[in-house]
C-alpha cells in the first residue's frame, strides 16, 4: 500500500464530480480503499430506522466517501490547489507543495 498525499484535518479542493470546484475539510482517509470523508462534499441521503439518537427515523444526510484521486490538497501559503511531492528528511517523510515549494505540516 502505497503513502497517501491526504491526512486527516487536511483542506482540499475537490478536482471532479458533482461537487467540483468546492473546498472542505477531510474528516477520516480510508487507505486500503483510496478514499477520504470531506466535510460537506458527496451528501447522500440514506433512510433510518427510528432508534435512541434518531427517534423519528427517517431521511438523514450524510458525507460518502470520495476517491483521492479526485482531491488536491489546498496550499496553506497561497490557498490555491496544488500537487504535493514526498521527500524523506531524517527517518521522516514530509509534503513539499509543488506551487510554493514549501513544506505542508
Amino acid at each position: 500500500m502505497s503513502k497517501l498525499h491526504i491526512k486527516k484535518g487536511d483542506t482540499v479542493y475537490v478536482l471532479a464530480g458533482e461537487d467540483r470546484g468546492k473546498t472542505g475539510r477531510v474528516l477520516s482517509v480510508e487507505p486500503a480503499k483510496a478514499r477520504a470523508i470531506v466535510e460537506g462534499i458527496n451528501m447522500v441521503t440514506k433512510a433510518t430506522k427510528p432508534s435512541a439518537q434518531h427517534p423519528q427515523g427517517g431521511l438523514v444526510k450524510k458525507e460518502a466517501p470520495i476517491h483521492i484521486s479526485n482531491l488536491n490538497l489546498v496550499d496553506p501559503k497561497t490557498g490555491k490547489p496544488t500537487r504535493i511531492s514526498l521527500r524523506r528528511e531524517e527517518g521522516k517523510t514530509i509534503r513539499i507543495s509543488k506551487k510554493s515549494n514549501q513544506e505542508i505540516k
